[in-house]
């Protein structure tokens, strides 16, 4: 069982990696081999509204969307992490996942999604809403993990010292592995 991890956050080794770094424990212990692809410090353009991908089955903009979505077909399981911005995912994230879901959203549908924010205090649970949501529409089902899948924290050892938040993370990636396993 493979499962792809997205990290929308700049930061390549902050508080998203650091929750991230936990739900990979969570899936190794559950018997997945996982993939981390950095988005966040992309250039991610949103999308034209061109709707060329409904003949091309691609993004006429061939950056990280397109490459993901290949990454994505192989996999059993995906799991989107989000810094919270202004009680929001950030919008290099939103922009991917506008993209993939438009471009490659046949390629998703039916794999186990699950989403995690981060952040310094408020606004996880409407970017956890946002996030979501790209499941919902792309026929996903979501998994749980024992609570609200957010972290707290303003730093990887911020992140850390969130003993629930950690617990929460750990969980999300075990129960993404049971399901992926129990699906295939």
């Amino acid at each position: 069982m493979k499962v792809v991890m997205i990290n929308g956050s700049p930061h390549k080794n902050g508080s998203t990696a650091e929750a991230l770094r936990e739900v990979g424990h969570g899936l190794t212990d559950g018997g997945a081999e996982s993939e981390l692809l950095h988005i966040g410090a992309e250039v991610v353009p949103g999308c034209r509204g061109c709707f060329a991908c409904r003949t091309l089955q691609r993004c006429v903009i061939d950056d990280c969307v397109n490459r993901a979505a290949e990454i994505l077909r192989h996999a059993d399981g995906m799991i989107v992490a989000s810094p919270v911005y202004f009680s929001s995912p950030t919008g290099t994230l939103i922009s991917f996942l506008d993209r993939l879901y438009a471009a490659h959203g046949e390629v998703l549908v039916g794999k186990p999604f699950g989403s995690l924010t981060a952040a310094r205090r408020g606004g996880t649970t409407i970017a956890l809403t946002v996030l979501n949501q790209y499941a919902l529409v792309g026929e996903q089902p979501i998994i749980p993990s024992c609570y609200w899948c957010m972290v707290h924290g303003s730093t990887p050892e911020e992140v850390r010292a969130d003993a629930e938040g950690m617990r929460i993370a750990y969980t999300l990636g075990k129960r993404m592995a049971e399901y992926t396993q129990r699906l295939c």
